[in-house]
């Protein structure tokens, strides 16, 4: 089985991993165009993300299971045609995932994303899920938690980056995925 690790590059690069691009349509672009010219088994995606209410920095969560739910979505003068949730594996309970090119830095807003169940952000998890989908290819995202979702988010990023990062390594190389 062909497993492609891939990552979403600038600060967060890995070096047994392929960056794809930041945000939902690098991310997505990127992975399609790599999908398109090799045969892949399954997809296993890396990287960092905030926390909406309830859990602890540096724990990892894994998710098959992602939305695009935008900060608009909480008011009732927008709404969307496109279907803006997926779920990889039905028969498995996962964290879900919300990706958006926007970081959530407001606590009040994070705990709205949270009573819908909500438990995490991560700018590139729905496209690479997504894409998975479109492409029928397994895939799963291994996120390590920088910060919570309030007014200190991008600190607590930048300063737990790192961490999370090697967190990260460890993990994989438990797992025998690298």
């Amino acid at each position: 089985m062909k497993n492609l690790i891939v990552c979403a590059g600038g600060n967060e690069q890995f070096e047994f991993a392929q960056s794809i691009g930041i945000g939902i349509v690098n991310s997505a672009f990127n992975l399609g165009k790599i999908l398109s010219q090799q045969k892949v088994d399954k997809i296993i995606f890396i990287g960092t993300c905030g926390i909406y209410q309830d859990g602890n920095i540096f724990d990892i969560y894994e998710s098959t299971n992602a939305c695009n739910i935008e900060y608009a979505y909480f008011f009732e003068t927008f709404y969307t045609p496109i279907n803006n949730t997926i779920n990889l594996n039905v028969s498995c309970e996962t964290t879900i995932v919300n990706s958006s090119n926007y970081i959530c830095s407001d606590k009040n807003i994070a705990k709205k994303y949270a009573q819908l169940g909500i438990k995490i952000e991560n700018m590139e998890a729905y496209s690479i899920l997504t894409c998975a989908k479109n492409f029928g290819i397994d895939a799963v995202c291994y996120l390590c938690a920088t910060n919570f979702c309030d007014e200190n988010a991008h600190k607590y990023f930048i300063n737990n980056h790192n961490k999370a990062k090697e967190k990260l390594i460890s993990f994989l190389s438990d797992k025998k995925l690298i």
